[in-house]
């Protein structure tokens, strides 16, 4: 009894261990360390570079007067927004339309899941020379005057990077969807054609209900990933046309580093911090919610 006690415990090789170690310590020393940090300068009025000293609260104060400030967070929430909406409705209809018996799905599968392999910093720069080049051509050449004109160039530029993140976001997500599609008993459904339930009505009243765990994932990392959305907008638009498509990250990164803000963007990343985890929560505490009264 008492070997097999021993082997148990000796059951787990320390390699194990000294891996896990390290990585931990690589992490706090490149993530943790580093937001630390972050922190303490934002109580300074550090540039970046030479001497600093404490200003307390008022980076944090001088969020609430910024108008570029303001009006990255209103951009960032706007985008946010619209963009976790439609990721989940489109995804989930492909993830339906995937379940179901639908001729070439191998195909339609290798379609959506594309964009998500290439990456969102490639897919912007790509879609970049194409709303540049070939939609503008088309456009004239066709008489269309909506297509005629560059979309990232005009005010109408959130639009074109809503599209690009949409056509590259929905394959995590819809993956996510067909995985909850396919753990609902079969069951469910035969008892539902017995009853009459087809369609909508089924989807409405059986699908979607137990589709509740995937769609409460779905919801909290798509608002938390566009909240801090960069590389689509540093690849399409710069932030541009002038500041109408400056999110809050790509402002972070520009005036923090290029801008002699360091001390008070950092400030402005503790902010965005502190509401995507708010976000976060406040989405957590109400789909569980939802999820527990259709348990």
């Amino acid at each position: 009894m008492r070997q097999s006690k021993k082997k148990r415990q000796q059951a787990v090789d320390p390699v194990y261990y000294i891996i896990v170690s390290v990585m931990a310590i690589l992490f706090f020393t490149f993530h943790t360390f580093s937001f630390i940090k972050g922190i303490f300068y934002s109580f300074t009025d550090w540039k970046g570079y030479g001497d600093w000293t404490f200003v307390g609260l008022r980076n944090y104060l001088h969020i609430f007067e910024d108008t570029d400030t303001i009006g990255a967070y209103a951009f960032t929430f706007q985008f946010a927004g619209i963009t976790t909406i439609l990721v989940n409705i489109i995804s989930l209809i492909l993830a339906c339309a995937l379940n179901a018996k639908i001729k070439f799905k191998n195909t339609i599968k290798a379609l959506y899941f594309l964009p998500y392999m290439l990456g969102s910093l490639i897919v912007g720069f790509i879609f970049n020379y194409i709303f540049a080049n070939l939609v503008p051509t088309v456009g004239k050449t066709f008489g269309i005057q909506t297509l005629s004109t560059n979309i990232l160039g005009t005010n109408h530029a959130i639009w074109g990077i809503i599209i690009v993140t949409l056509w590259s976001s929905c394959a995590f997500n819809t993956l996510i969807y067909i995985a909850g599609l396919q753990s609902i008993d079969t069951d469910v459904y035969e008892a539902a054609d017995i009853d009459g339930a087809r369609g909508w009505k089924r989807f409405k009243n059986i699908t979607f209900p137990l589709l509740a765990p995937s769609f409460t994932i779905n919801m909290v990392l798509s608002a938390k990933g566009y909240l801090m959305v960069y590389d689509q907008i540093m690849a399409m638009t710069d932030g541009g046309p002038g500041k109408l498509t400056t999110s809050i990250a790509v402002l972070i990164y520009k005036k923090g580093f290029g801008g002699g803000q360091f001390a008070y963007q950092s400030a402005n990343a503790v902010v965005l911090f502190a509401i995507v985890v708010t976000i976060s929560i406040l989405q957590l505490r109400i789909l569980e919610k939802r999820e527990d009264k259709i348990g």
